[in-house]
């Protein structure tokens, strides 16, 4: 026995403490065997030995020797597995020791030290692995770190995420990622894939990403693309692998155990929440201000408060703390006044839930009533917000059905609907989201709330409740349910069904047990081949291979799925599939006993046998005859896989015999060729063998073909996918080289649309040109190149930083392989099998990134920023977002980042705009034909940028359209650049440079259609006046003309004209042809537009060939001949016959509608052209339209020499053909052609001169068609011909309208050309000058000549200053009010000019400048009404009928003044004389001066327009209709809207308003209405807002107006009017019905009135209403009332309606306000019956009490028969009077009310002792009535009687006792010297007045509010009034008229008069004595001060009808009776 077998033998006896820790590394490691071993035996983890063992690991893990060591690991690893749970109080200290000793041992070492931490995670020691990690990654040496990276990647994909909790991972990987060692950072990368599948790639995402390089950034986003489905532990832990064996005994028992393991095995979803750390937010929030910013008064500052806190609280998670003070503040912002402070409020909320969660819930609670109450607002932002953070409060946790519950019930009960659906609809969402046992426990308290939600009245509500309930049904059935749902209605019931059977039909029961159960079954499938396929490496998952445990799950998932789901496509059937080939490309092992068995005798036995020879002669023979076999065979299909395997083992890749290898090779390809199906797992049995046989040169030829084979047998995508693991792993860098040279044939044969370009271009730059071998770089560099061939230079954004002379030699191969794109096509195609569908590319099969999640809010706002470094600064970042993505990006997030370029390009900066011009061009060219969808029209608005005049702006622009055009292709381009080209905004330099760039485009064409669209553009730019633009559109439409083919250009020529169409037309006709083909072309064009105009018809909507092929063939005939013609020909003579012009057919007015009226010239289009041909041809006789129509000149001048000859014969012929022959003229005008011209301005006066001789005046028609072209071309470049048009113009101005041709003139002045512009200029000057007063209304013109006095050119200044010189002589210094906003200099040019023009005026003794206005507006003044006749302002009556005349007469030019007014005065006679356009000036000085006096009315300028009021008024109701005429004939609407306007602004005003005369509104109501009927008024200018403005007004009237004035002159309109006052003759309607409307309009005004006549009862003269009535019912007579009754007329009935509301108003008091009614006339008027019938009625309904006896008919006398009942009714009155006052006195609300109703009573009654009525009254309430009238004595002294009040109806007179009559209690008035009450006194007399007389009549003790200011109302009565109406024959009455006078002729001589007048003795009976109304003043001023003088103010309305009557009497208002 030696020496170490007795120490080991020795060393046993010792304690294992002892022999673990010996000295002698032998004892040591043979005790660490002996331990393992005794620790193998151990079935019961409990066993005490196991305590023992645990402690000495920590030591002997740590042993020096590395043998001793291992043996240690495996004596722990087990113990670990002999123990349980209770082992890992050693965890700690154990692992620990591995971490510092064992991780950077030996491979052996490493791999069993990761074994041991797997088995302490298995045994629940997760912490203390995890913390011996985060030591390990720390480590120094690398070496050390990937093993514990590698280690925590196998715990976490093997236990998953439930044990190895991935928090922690998280906070040690960012370290890891920077880690300056690649295994490291790929193993951390591998690591956070892993992490990926388990928790999701969002979380991780949003986690580490902002803590990566860009660079880890991108190669992760790359490899996550892998990344898919979810993953699930493929171990379990201790403790559950011993509950095992007992649930597979009860599954056994129960049959349902794989279903419940399935459950449990099913991973739960990581909730990223728990994966991060809180943050805390109170703290920052403190410092932020946030306080005093919610505290703030401005709603911004509180909006950034909040906005501040959320988001602080946008963090995922946040740390608790008291939130409470925020939350009180919160719930006051949710009802902020701001509705934006409210949104961002409740977003702060709902970030506070989601961030706090449970730690949330009371403030939840507490929140929750106000925000359920906030969702009645129908704001969409804030109702949004509002969902959202409800939703989140209950998702986060914070809420829960049961806390909700009470607030629920209150929120469906509110009065809103809005709030009781959106509850309803959360509560919906809550139910949804909750789980079953929450709902199954509060159904209960939910369904009844439903229910009755499902009979609220809004369906919205019920739908919701519906809702509600079918969501509870769906989760816990029907059966909890079925009580409370028994009292539905069957339909209610048939819905509810129907909504829980909809959603639910697609989830039966089997289907959710399906998934489950595969997941299951495939469970120990995966555990089986867990030793195979797991990965134990992180840096693994970068390889690109799936795992492999899923493929089982996949496998047997397939068919379960698809018969789940009947519904699935055949798309899905596909991606459902996909999979299953995946699953058999990785092939078992089989060995080689095996494959001779399944051989079966397809091959011979001693073949084989001959293979496994060692002779290589005798395997040269065996792989021949075997390949002579296997060709021998016909269905190879079946063996393929079989015959692969047999050579890939023998002779097998190892063979060294070169001859050998060959064969081998052949028959493989032979197989892979021959074989229909050759399977992807032959592939991969053969790539690696032939990859190395590719690096063979012997062998190189065959083992390529062989690959090519493959290529095409299952794609070139997958080989090259396997071959860059093989060629980047392999050792032999000529595999390398080679592989990549067989990868350039592969390219060439196959193309790129079945690879992966992005993976292909990363294996090149990372691995091919990074290699050091010169043959692999090169090899790569080809493979790029053939790259390039198909993928074109796009593929250089991809190679960015590869090194410069690399970039270079790529340069060199780009050449040589230069793109072709489409046409590059592949020589090979890829047999069609399953395998290949999935195509990875196209064409353009290069990768394009999504930078949708880069484009952010706050790029695209710091874009906006008004900092231009900012704006600069992110336009950079863009381009680095496109350099990021290798220029390639999708079309995701583009549209936002396209727009906020766009506003980028109007930056100020040019700087800016030139980096945004390069950038828009980058994303075009990165995005490619999808950037046209994105772009939103933005090339529009970069095509602006050429109107630049920089150079290099325009460069930069037309750089970025090259980019654009190769992105997108020119045709898409082309229809922004027609529409940029005919922009005047361009300016030459640019349109120059568009034209070369165009042309340089389509120059390369040989075929373009498109081009066809710049036709236009390019030909109206052959006439510019640039000649660079000229010359470049000249190339361009050369260009234009080749790609676009005849045909096609002559197909488009309608859209040309005038000079662009002649030179078009030049283009296109051939060479040599003969010299009249422009009109044989025109004929062409014609009868081609004809032909197409008759296949469309009359439909033709766009207005092109109206005429349609009118006398298409005469036409054709007469310009079939070209020959030269004399003047006189054969044909002429022959035609000599017929009339030169033919009007028979013509109609003008149609002609002259579908003329568009414009200012500006526009060029005669095609179309037009063609028009004017054919009406030539109808109305011209044939030789005189074939002159006019010859494009010879010399012909037209005969044409025009045929009319003038003729003319003065066929004048009326003219006239009526007047429009053809302008448009004639106009396109002789266009040619240009001088002798032409000057024949037409010969004969032009000539015409004008005949039609001024006719009385003919132009249309505005005719006006619009020449006068704008004669305007625009009176520039011409030759003098006389400029001379000429400057007479014609004149004389065209003095015959037809200076007003009407100012702004055809004006418009010249915008011309190009500056010939016309001066031209225009001294025209204008010419019009003020001469025209002055016609163009006196649009002076305002001047400003555009005052703007040209800063032109460049001396010509247009000089005129323009000549022009305003001119304006200054006529206006003064009054000019400078239209010259407008002038620089210094121009001002002094003006003023030196004046001054010149002054001096001048004075040398010819002209008079000073302005005195002509003077003088005009004295003529204004005196001369007003003539000239108002001259104007030809045609008053209503002088309208004899609507046609209009053939002979239009000439209008003279009226006189006015030539400036607006300056004082009121002048503006009245300007609006009441001068012309509609005039009399605007004349308004706006009205309106300035009511708008001052308005602001402040105690000005004594107000008075002095209220004197004015009614002449203001009288004078704008007379321009009513003169205005609305005026419009009528075309004419602008302006001088309309100024007269209503200014009528508005004057009855705003009450004071303006009640001063305006009844006759006055008379005129203006009736014109209103009259204009408010006219059905011409909605086709006016404004038709629309002049009625809207008309209505408006005429309410404004009836409320402001004096409503007397108001009923009186409405009644008195409920006659029928005169026809005359109509503004236009009846068309359709007959007079009936026109007065029906008129009337109907009458009624309402009438209704508006009585509607508030209970208010304003007091403010309204009865007796006059009651007139107006008495006189309308009179006219009509009973017989016609009772017949108008029967026919249910509305007047009618209107005035009875007025008449009841009086009485009920006023009771029986009505009667006394008959004063103005002749009561005593016979028969009786008929409105006392009606008075009669309504007082009987209401008293029946007992709303009024009468004061004589129901029935009374009687007029007359007849009180004296019977006094006593109007004496009781007097009296008891007067206390049923004092009972109400008493009363409201007792009311605290009415009580100042009835104190102020009972002062009068004591001043209308002084001798009624009111306090006899108080006798029961407490002293307190009689102290308070006595203080209070004390109260309202002083009040009344002082002049501040309430006006206010309603007064209340003053108690019947009483009289003095008579010796008939019971004795009553005197009334008398108080002694003359009273100045408190009125001087009026009863006298004791034995009279009485008739009962319904003496009941207000007598006594009645007030004033009338107003006094009647109507000059006029007397005679105006006595014409309205018949006589009959008023006379009287009552001796009463002649009684009281004989007193009436007395009193008048008493005030008429204004002397006062005794106290006590003399008794008057009336029919012997009556001693009436009165006190003289107008009371004693000591000088004689009492009358008019009735506040001094004791009358009451003359607001307070309460005098009878007798006083009002003795009042007027007074004031002299109505003449005596």
């Amino acid at each position: 026995m030696s020496e170490d077998e007795k120490l080991l033998k020795e060393a046993k006896k010792l304690p294992w403490e002892d022999r673990l820790l010996h000295k002698n590394w032998k004892v040591r490691n043979d005790a660490n065997i002996d331990l393992a071993a005794l620790c193998d035996s151990i079935t019961d983890p409990k066993d005490p030995r196991l305590r023992e063992f645990g402690s000495f690991f920590k030591k002997t893990v740590a042993d020096s020797n590395a043998p001793v060591q291992e043996k240690a690991l495996d004596a722990l690893i087990a113990y670990l597995r002999a123990a349980d749970a209770d082992a890992g109080r050693y965890a700690k200290e154990v692992c620990d020791a591995i971490v510092a000793k064992c991780l950077t041992g030996r491979p052996k070492t490493v791999e069993k030290s990761q074994a041991v931490f797997m088995l302490w995670v298995e045994l629940e020691a997760v912490d203390a692995f995890l913390d011996a990690m985060e030591k390990a990654i720390k480590n120094k040496v690398a070496k050390a770190v990937v093993p514990a990276i590698d280690v925590m990647f196998q715990a976490l994909s093997e236990f998953g995420a439930k044990i190895v909790p991935p928090k922690r991972i998280l906070k040690m990987l960012p370290e890891l990622f920077d880690h300056q060692d690649q295994n490291v950072r790929a193993s951390s990368k591998g690591l956070t894939l892993e992490l990926c599948r388990w928790i999701g790639k969002d979380p991780v995402k949003s986690i580490l990403f902002e803590k990566m390089r860009d660079t880890m950034k991108k190669e992760l986003e790359a490899e996550l693309v892998n990344v898919s489905g979810s993953a699930r532990p493929s171990r379990k832990i201790r403790s559950e692998q011993d509950k095992e064996p007992e649930q597979e005994a009860l599954a056994e028992v129960v049959g349902s155990g794989p279903i419940e393991e399935s459950v449990a095995d099913v991973p739960q979803a990581i909730d990223e929440y728990e994966l991060v750390d809180p943050i805390d937010i109170l703290t920052p929030l403190e410092k932020s201000g946030f306080w005093d910013g919610v505290k703030a008064t401005k709603w911004s500052e509180r909006k950034d408060a909040v906005a501040e806190l959320t988001r602080l609280a946008s963090v995922k998670r946040i740390a608790p703390g008291d939130f409470t003070e925020i939350c009180r503040t919160l719930k006051k912002l949710i009802t902020d006044v701001n509705i934006a402070v409210a949104v961002e409020a409740i977003q702060a909320i709902g970030n506070l839930a989601r961030g706090l969660r449970t730690n949330f819930s009371g403030n939840s609670r507490y929140l929750l009533p106000v925000l359920l109450e906030k969702l009645k607002e129908k704001k969409p932002a804030l109702n949004e917000s509002l969902i959202q953070t409800l939703q989140a409060m209950h998702k986060a946790g914070c809420l829960n059905l049961a806390d909700v519950v009470e607030d629920v019930k209150v929120a469906v009960k509110n009065k809103v609907p809005l709030v009781r659906s959106l509850t309803l609809n959360w509560v919906t969402y809550c139910i949804e989201t909750s789980n079953k046992a929450v709902v199954l426990k509060l159904h209960k308290d939910y369904v009844p709330i439903c229910m009755e939600s499902l009979n609220d009245g809004t369906p919205e509500v019920r739908d919701a409740a519906f809702s509600a309930l079918a969501a509870i049904a769906k989760l816990v059935g029907m059966r909890p349910l079925e009580r409370s749902l028994e009292k539905l209605d069957d339909v209610r019931k048939k819905k509810l069904s129907e909504m829980i059977g909809g959603s639910g039909s697609g989830l039966p029961s089997g289907t959710n047990s399906a998934p489950v159960q595969t997941s299951g079954g495939s469970l120990p499938s995966m555990e089986a081949s867990e030793g195979s396929f797991v990965r134990k490496s992180a840096a693994s998952m970068l390889s690109g291979k799936k795992p492999a445990q899923t493929a089982p799950v996949n496998k047997k998932g397939v068919p379960v799925k698809l018969n789940a789901s009947k519904k699935g496509d055949g798309a899905g059937q596909l991606k459902a599939l996909k999979p299953v080939e995946n699953e058999d490309v990785e092939p078992a092992d089989m060995s080689l006993e095996e494959i001779e068995s399944r051989l079966d005798s397809l091959i011979r036995a001693d073949t084989i046998s001959q293979l496994k020879s060692t002779a290589w002669k005798e395997r040269l023979e065996a792989i021949a005859a075997f390949k002579e076999q296997v060709e021998g065979i016909q269905d190879l299909d079946q063996s393929v896989e079989i015959f692969i395997r047999l050579l890939c083992v023998v002779p097998g890749w190892n063979e060294k015999n070169v001859q050998v290898q060959q064969q081998v090779i052949e028959v493989i390809t032979h197989i892979a060729s021959t074989a229909k199906k050759f399977p992807k797992k032959c592939v991969v049995l053969c790539l690696l063998g032939i990859s190395e046989r590719v690096a063979d040169i012997k062998t190189r030829a065959p083992a390529m073909k062989c690959l090519t084979t493959f290529s095409e047998a299952v794609g070139p995508g997958f080989i090259f996918e396997r071959v860059y693991k093989i060629m980047k792993e392999h050792k032999n860098p000529k595999v390398l080289s080679e592989g990549i040279l067989w990868m350039v044939s592969a390219v060439e044969d196959f193309g790129v649309s079945h690879l992966k370009l992005k993976d292909l271009i990363d294996f090149c730059k990372d691995t091919g040109l990074q290699s050091s071998a010169a043959a692999t770089r090169n090899a790569t560099i080809k493979l790029i190149g053939a790259l390039h061939k198909y993928v074109g230079p796009d593929i250089k954004g991809f190679l960015t930083d590869v090194k410069p002379a690399l970039l270079s030699a790529l340069d060199v191969e780009y050449e040589k392989n230069p793109y072709e794109g489409a046409s590059a096509v592949p020589k090979k195609a890829v047999k069609p099998s399953e395998s290949t569908l999935s195509v990875a590319g196209g064409i353009d099969g290069l990768p394009r990134e999504d930078i949708s999640g880069k484009v952010t809010p706050a790029l695209l706002k710091s874009l906006e920023s008004p900092d231009w470094k900012v704006r600069l600064e992110s336009i950079e970042a863009v381009n680095k977002i496109l350099e990021e993505a290798n220029k390639r990006i999708q079309p995701t997030g583009t549209v936002e980042l396209l727009g906020g370029l766009r506003g980028r390009l109007y930056d100020s900066n040019k700087n800016l705009v030139m980096a945004t011009l390069a950038t828009i061009g980058g994303v075009a060219s990165a995005m490619g034909p999808a950037v046209e969808k994105s772009s939103k029209g933005i090339l529009s608005d970069v095509l602006k940028c050429l109107g630049d005049n920089k150079k290099h702006m325009r460069e930069c622009t037309l750089a970025t359209l090259d980019t654009w055009v190769t992105a997108v292709q020119l045709d898409k381009v082309v229809p922004y650049i027609a529409s940029a080209l005919m922009d005047a905004k361009l300016g030459a330099e640019g349109r120059k440079d568009l034209f070369d760039w165009l042309s340089r485009q389509l120059s390369g064409l040989s075929n373009f259609s498109d081009a066809v669209y710049l036709l236009k553009p390019a030909a109206s730019a052959m006439t510019d006046k640039s000649s660079d633009v000229r010359k470049a559109a000249e190339a361009c439409m050369t260009e234009i003309l080749k790609v676009s083919g005849q045909e096609t250009i002559t197909k488009n020529l309608k859209d040309i004209h005038g000079p662009s169409l002649a030179i078009v037309l030049e283009r296109l006709r051939p060479p040599g042809a003969f010299h009249d083909s422009f009109e044989s072309a025109r004929t062409v064009s014609t009868a081609l537009a004809s032909k197409n105009s008759s296949k469309v018809g009359k439909s033709t909507s766009n207005g092109v060939l109206k005429h349609g092929n009118r006398a298409l063939s005469s036409r054709v005939n007469s310009t079939k001949g070209s020959r030269p013609e004399t003047v006189m020909t054969v044909q002429d003579i022959a035609v000599q016959s017929q009339a030169l012009l033919n009007v028979k057919d013509s109609n003008k007015e149609d002609r002259e509608r579908l003329i568009i009226r414009r200012f500006k010239f526009e060029e005669l289009r095609f179309e037009q052209i063609q028009e004017l041909e054919n009406d030539v041809v109808k109305y011209f006789r044939e030789d005189l339209q074939r002159r006019l129509l010859s494009t010879d000149f010399k012909k037209q001048v005969d044409g025009i020499e045929m009319l003038q000859k003729a003319l003065p014969s066929i004048r009326k012929e003219v006239i009526e053909l007047l429009d053809i022959l302008l448009r004639w003229f106009v396109l002789r005008f266009c040619e240009s052609n001088t002798t032409c011209l000057l024949k037409v301005l010969e004969f032009l006066p000539e015409l004008f001169d005949t039609l001024r001789a006719e009385g003919y005046t132009m249309t505005e028609s005719e006006a619009a068609i020449f006068l704008p072209c004669l305007i625009e071309k009176s520039g011409h470049n030759i003098e006389k011909v400029r001379e000429k048009m400057r007479e014609l113009t004149k004389q065209i101005v003095h015959a037809y309208s200076a007003t009407k041709a100012f702004p055809y003139i004006l418009e010249g002045l915008r011309s190009k050309n500056n010939r016309t512009r001066i031209e225009c200029v001294d025209l204008v000057g010419y019009l003020i000058d001469n025209h002055g007063t016609e163009v006196g209304g649009q002076l305002k013109s001047l400003q555009i000549v005052a703007s040209l006095t800063a032109e460049r050119d001396g010509e247009i200044r000089k005129a323009a200053l000549n022009t305003l010189a001119t304006g200054y002589k006529i206006l003064g210094e009054d000019i400078w009010r239209y010259v407008g906003k002038l620089t210094d200099a121009q001002k002094s040019m003006l003023d030196d000019r004046f001054k010149w023009k002054a001096r001048e005026m004075d040398k010819r003794k002209e008079g000073k400048p302005g005195e002509a206005r003077a003088a005009l507006r004295r003529s204004v003044r005196e001369y007003g009404s003539e000239i108002a006749e001259q104007s030809g302002e045609v008053s209503r009556e002088s309208y004899p009928h609507a046609e209009l005349h053939m002979e239009r007469h000439p209008i003279p030019r009226t006189l006015s003044p030539v400036n607006g007014p300056t004082d009121w005065n002048e503006a009245l006679e300007v609006i009441s004389y001068g012309s509609p356009e005039q009399s605007v000036e004349g308004m706006k000085v009205v309106c300035h001066e009511l708008t001052q006096a308005t602001n402040d009315p105690e000005s004594s300028g107000m008075d002095d327009i209220v004197k004015d009021a009614d002449r203001l008024v009288s004078c704008l109701a007379s321009k009513v209709a003169k205005t609305f005429d005026f419009s009528l004939t075309g004419a602008s609407s302006r001088s309309c809207k100024y007269v209503l306007n200014t009528l508005m602004q004057t009855f705003q005003n009450k004071r303006l308003a009640h001063a305006v005369k009844e006759s006055t509104l008379d005129v203006l109501i009736t014109e209103l209405l009259l204009w408010l009927l006219d059905e011409r008024v909605p086709r006016m200018d404004d038709g629309s807002q002049l009625l809207k403005a008309l209505n408006v007004l005429m309410l404004k009237i009836l409320d402001n107006a004096e409503r007397t004035s108001s009923f009186v002159v409405l009644i008195n309109l409920l006659r029928p009017l005169d026809p005359s006052r109509w503004p236009s003759p009846a068309q359709n309607e007959t007079a009936a019905i026109r007065n029906q409307k008129f009337s109907d309009l009458v009624v309402k005004c009438l209704i508006k009135l009585t509607k508030v006549l209970q208010s304003t009862i007091f403010d309204v003269d009865l007796d006059r209403i009651l007139q107006s009535i008495h006189v309308y019912l009179q006219e009509l007579g009973m017989d016609e009332i009772r017949r108008r009754a029967g026919a249910d007329d509305k007047p009618l009935r209107m005035v009875k309606t007025v008449l009841h509301e009086l009485v009920k108003f006023r009771g029986t008091a009505i009667k006394g306000h008959l004063s103005m009614v002749p009561i005593d006339m016979e028969p009786q008027p008929i409105i006392l019956a009606y008075i009669d019938l309504n007082l009987q009625t209401l008293a029946a309904a007992r709303m009024l009490t009468p004061s004589g006896p129901v029935g009374q008919t009687h007029w007359g006398d007849s009180a004296a028969n019977n006094p006593s009942p109007a004496t009781h009714s007097a009296d008891s009155q007067l206390k049923q009077e004092l009972a109400a006052i008493f009363k409201k006195i007792g009311d605290k609300q009415t009580c100042s009310i009835g104190l102020y109703e009972l002062y009068r009573i004591t001043q209308l009654y002084p001798k009624v002792d009111i306090f006899s009525q108080l006798q029961n009254a407490s002293e307190a309430f009689r102290t308070y009535i006595r203080d209070g009238l004390a109260q309202m004595e002083k009040n009344a002294a002082a002049g501040r009687t309430p006006s206010s009040l309603p007064m209340s109806t003053p108690p019947p007179a009483i009289t003095l006792p008579s010796p008939k009559f019971a004795p009553l209690s005197p009334v008398q008035t108080n002694s003359l010297n009273d100045a408190k009450s009125l001087n009026l006194r009863a006298e004791p007399t034995n009279f009485s007045l008739p009962p319904s007389h003496t009941d207000e009549d007598i006594a009645t003790n007030g004033i009338i509010s107003r006094s009647l200011t109507s000059d006029h109302y007397s005679s105006e009565r006595s014409d309205r009034y018949p006589s009959g109406a008023t006379a009287v024959t009552s001796g009463t009455l002649d009684a009281i008229r004989e007193r009436m006078k007395s009193i008048q002729l008493a005030a008429a001589g204004g002397s006062p008069t005794d106290a006590v007048k003399p008794l008057v003795s009336l029919n012997g009976n009556l001693s009436f004595g009165l006190n003289s109304l107008i009371p004693h003043s000591s000088d004689g001023s009492g009358a008019e001060n009735p506040v001094q003088s004791g009358v009451l103010p003359m607001d307070e309305k309460a005098l009878s009808g007798l006083q009002a009557r003795m009042e007027r009497l007074k004031s002299g208002s109505i003449e005596p009776l």
